[in-house]
C-alpha cells in the first residue's frame, strides 16, 4: 500500500473512532480491532540504541509477544545514541510506511518535530522508557513513577552502604550520579526525585559533583568516566547510575582500579545479564529494573491498538493479552507541570519492578 494511502486510511480510521468510541472510564475497552487493520499493521519498535542488553532484551519480548497478538515489529535503530540518529530512524521508517512508532527518546525536544510530522502524516506514535512531549505521541509505557524510581535508587545505595558496614542515617555520605546525559527526559526525573529523597530523609549527605557525570550512553566512555570519577574523589562513598550503560561501566571502572564493595558502593538500573558477573566479582552487591521485555511489548502493543483503529483516552482500561488489564492515566504521573486537558494522550505503568542481588538473580535471564 502506498504511503498517502497508508496516512489516508489511518486518519480516517481515527477521526470515526474519535466520533464514536467514547466509553465510560470505569470499562474496560474492548481490545478487538478494526478487522481491515488487524493482522497487517506494522510497528516500528526503536531503542535509544542498538546493541544494549536492556534495549535488545526489550526487543525480544516485542518480537516475542507481537507474533502471538498478530501484528509486526521493525526493530529499527543506531549504535549511537543520538536524538539526530534518531530523527533519521523516524524518517526512513515514515518514508517506507510504518503504520506506528514506539520510541524510547534519547533526547524530547530533539525528536519532536520528526514525531510531529509523522503523526501528521498519519502514524501512530507512542513511547516507552523514556518519553517525549505528550503533544506528539498518544500512550508512553512507562517502568513507573519518577517518585518511585528516584527513590527506589536511593533505597538501594542506603542498603548497599549499610551491608557494608556505614551508617547511612549519620555518616556524612559522599555520593554523585553517573548516568547518560542531560536531555535524557526519564533518567533527569529519577535523579530529580532521588535528590528530593536524599535531601529530606539524609541531609548529611554531600553531592560531590550537583552537576552530574554523564557518558553519553557509550559503552567505553562509561569506563572512562567511571575511572575519572574514582580517581577525582579517592573517598566516595556511593555512586548511582541511573542508565544501563553506565551502571556496567562504571562497575569495570571500579574492577580496573581494583576496588569492589568493600571499598565503594556501586548501585543503579541495568538488565541482570549485563551485571551478573561483576555481582560475582563483588565488584556490587544489588541493581534494580523491571521487565523490560514486556514493557517494550506493551509499548508496541498500545501502537498497534491505536492504528488498528481504536481510540484511547485517559481513564480507560485496556486488556493486554497474557499480559492483562492496564490504566490509561494522566500525563501528570510523569510530569507534575503536565497538561491533563487533552485526555487523548496518556501513560501506561508497569505494575512492577525488580531489585537483584546474588541471591536472585540468576531467576532472571535478560
Amino acid at each position: 500500500m502506498k504511503k498517502k494511502a497508508v496516512a489516508l486510511a489511518l486518519i480516517g480510521a481515527m477521526i470515526f473512532t474519535t466520533l464514536v468510541g467514547c466509553g465510560s472510564s470505569n470499562t474496560t475497552t474492548d481490545t478487538s480491532t478494526n478487522s481491515s487493520k488487524k493482522g497487517n499493521v506494522t510497528v516500528t519498535f526503536i531503542p535509544k540504541l542498538t546493541g544494549n542488553a536492556f534495549f535488545e532484551s526489550a526487543n525480544k519480548g516485542a518480537q516475542k509477544y507481537s507474533e502471538q497478538w498478530g501484528f509486526k515489529v521493525d526493530y529499527e535503530g543506531d549504535a549511537n545514541a543520538s536524538a539526530a540518529s534518531q530523527v533519521s530512524v523516524i524518517n526512513k521508517a515514515v518514508q517506507q510506511g510504518t503504520n506506528a512508532i514506539c520510541l524510547s527518546s534519547v533526547d524530547a525536544a530533539g525528536v519532536k518535530d520528526a514525531l510531529k510530522a509523522a503523526a501528521d502524516a498519519g502514524v501512530t506514535v507512542t513511547t516507552w522508557d523514556s518519553d517525549v512531549d505528550p503533544s506528539v505521541r498518544k500512550v508512553m509505557v512507562s517502568q513507573g513513577t519518577p517518585e518511585q524510581l528516584g527513590q527506589m535508587l536511593v533505597q538501594m545505595g542506603y542498603d548497599s552502604l549499610k551491608e557494608r558496614g556505614k551508617d547511612p542515617e549519620k555518616d556524612a555520605i559522599k555520593y554523585c550520579w553517573h548516568y547518560s546525559n542531560a536531555t535524557v527526559t526519564d533518567q533527569n526525573s529519577w535523579q530529580v526525585e532521588g535528590e528530593k529523597y536524599i535531601k529530606s530523609k539524609y541531609p548529611n549527605w554531600q553531592n560531590v559533583a550537583p552537576d552530574n557525570y554523564y557518558s553519553n550512553q557509550d559503552a567505553e566512555q562509561a569506563i572512562s568516566v567511571g575511572e575519572s570519577i574514582l580517581s577525582a574523589h579517592s573517598d566516595i562513598d556511593l555512586i548511582i547510575c541511573n542508565d544501563s550503560t553506565a551502571l556496567p561501566g562504571q562497575a569495570q571502572a571500579a574492577q580496573n582500579k581494583g576496588l569492589t564493595a568493600k571499598n565503594v558502593t556501586i548501585t543503579g538500573f541495568a538488565s541482570p545479564n549485563s551485571m551478573k558477573q561483576y555481582c560475582n566479582d563483588g565488584i556490587l552487591t544489588r541493581w534494580g529494573l523491571w521487565d523490560c521485555g514486556i514493557q517494550g511489548a506493551m509499548g508496541c502493543y498500545m501502537a498497534y491498538y491505536i492504528a488498528s483503529g481504536n481510540s484511547v483516552k485517559v481513564g480507560d482500561k485496556i486488556e493486554i493479552p497474557t499480559v492483562g488489564t492496564v490504566e490509561v492515566m494522566p500525563n501528570s504521573v510523569l510530569d507534575p507541570k503536565a497538561d491533563d486537558s487533552d485526555t487523548s494522550s496518556g501513560v501506561v505503568l508497569l505494575p512492577e519492578r525488580t531489585i537483584f542481588t546474588k541471591d536472585n538473580m540468576n531467576n532472571y535471564d535478560f
